[in-house]
């Protein structure tokens, strides 16, 4: 089996975190409920950190992941790297582990600090009286202008996928789930009004993100902005829905 590796700077050997990745089955507590991707907590010299093993991918996938495309959990590493460069929240990154055979891609690991936050963007959704829900959501939205200037698309950008902290009178964000991203020289306004799309269905936060993104994107007015994102989102919540329902036939017919 032939295996590629790489840790961060955060740590000074590879003996402090190889041994717990490949380990995993066997060690650390599960956190989460590991439907599609498992994760797991270690002590890493006193500090608690999650490793993710990433799902076993099918036969095209491994084939593509050995020879054509980057592991999902190499682009983790890399993109979160990339994500602090450029001076945006995400946990510290500490290593990846791919684990290859003739097929291609057996399994693979990502290793990063463990963050505890008060919340994630999936309350501000589904708690309507979240305590202080507007100015949280306005800092949020700034977060993402943020993003979107200095070039980076978060493919994933949807409820359970920004961690929120509260310091002082202020929020931080961080960014996690990151093996999708795309980054740019320049966003265009359609590639910035569809990165909402997956956030929210509810009209009233469309209007109040469009409200504050306004304030720092001048080149549209508000309405313009509105109009956009809320079209966006209109139109994944329509594909989400037809989904939905192609499966449930699809389970019936199996049934």
């Amino acid at each position: 089996m032939i295996a590629k590796f790489k840790f961060s700077s955060a740590i000074k050997s590879s003996k402090d975190i190889l041994p717990l990745i490949q380990n995993f089955n066997t060690e650390g507590e599960l956190f989460g409920n590991g439907d599609r991707n498992k994760i797991k907590l270690f002590d890493l010299n006193g500090k608690t950190i999650n490793i993710k093993a990433f799902k076993i991918p099918n036969l095209v996938n491994k084939i593509a992941y050995k020879y054509f495309r980057k592991s999902k959990a190499r682009r983790s590493f890399e993109y979160a790297t990339i994500l602090l460069e450029k001076g945006i929240g995400t946990p510290e990154p500490i290593a990846f582990l791919e684990n290859f055979n003739a097929l291609g891609l057996k399994d693979s690991y990502y290793a990063s600090e463990h963050l505890v936050t008060e919340l994630t963007y999936r309350e501000l959704v589904e708690i309507p009286g979240y305590p202080d829900h507007d100015n949280i959501l306005r800092q949020f939205t700034k977060f993402t202008f943020d993003l979107h200037e200095k070039g980076v698309e978060f493919l994933d950008h949807s409820p359970g996928n920004t961690l929120i902290k509260k310091v002082d009178d202020k929020y931080d964000f961080f960014l996690v789930d990151l093996n999708r991203m795309n980054f740019h020289d320049f966003m265009s306004f359609e590639q910035r009004m569809n990165n909402f799309s997956r956030l929210t269905p509810q009209k009233g936060m469309i209007a109040i993100m469009s409200n504050e993104y306004a304030k720092f994107y001048t080149d549209k007015s508000e309405a313009e902005i509105f109009e956009k994102m809320w079209k966006a989102t209109s139109d994944f919540q329509e594909e989400f829905a037809r989904k939905k329902r192609l499966k449930k036939k699809l389970k019936f017919w199996k049934a």
